[in-house]
């Protein structure tokens, strides 16, 4: 059996940390960091993330965040996201990397279509 939490606190855990500190994306085009402020990228906008309620220890955004009409810097390669507690400043609360980077050129969308955060659980 290995240590860790049990699926119910893990739960517990995830729905407390996405309805306080992961209420909004900002994309990087390298890793952001501890304070999640490195390599952001020229597009600034934080997208809007819900969340649907955990289960077995992993949440799953409830909408798909996008940013439309690309007006940062043409062939710009964004790698990373941040999630953050507020549109603006806020709270940092945690960085991943998407599942492939993707470059942005003027008039581009970008949308995540998949956003799954999960706990390692005691098995």
């Amino acid at each position: 059996m290995a240590d860790g939490l049990s699926t119910a606190n893990a739960d517990l855990g995830l729905n407390a940390f996405v309805g306080t500190n992961a209420g909004y994306a900002q994309l990087h085009t390298g890793d952001p960091g501890s304070s999640g402020t490195s390599n952001v990228s020229s597009t600034t906008t934080r997208e809007a993330v819900t969340w649907n309620s955990a289960s077995g220890a992993s949440v799953t955004a409830s909408n798909q965040p996008e940013w439309t009409s690309w007006a940062g810097t043409n062939g710009e390669t964004d790698t990373d996201i941040s999630l953050w507690s507020a549109s603006s400043s806020g709270t940092f609360g945690l960085s991943m990397q998407l599942a492939s980077s993707v470059t942005m050129d003027t008039g581009d969308s970008l949308t995540l279509t998949e956003l799954e955060i999960t706990l390692p659980t005691a098995s």
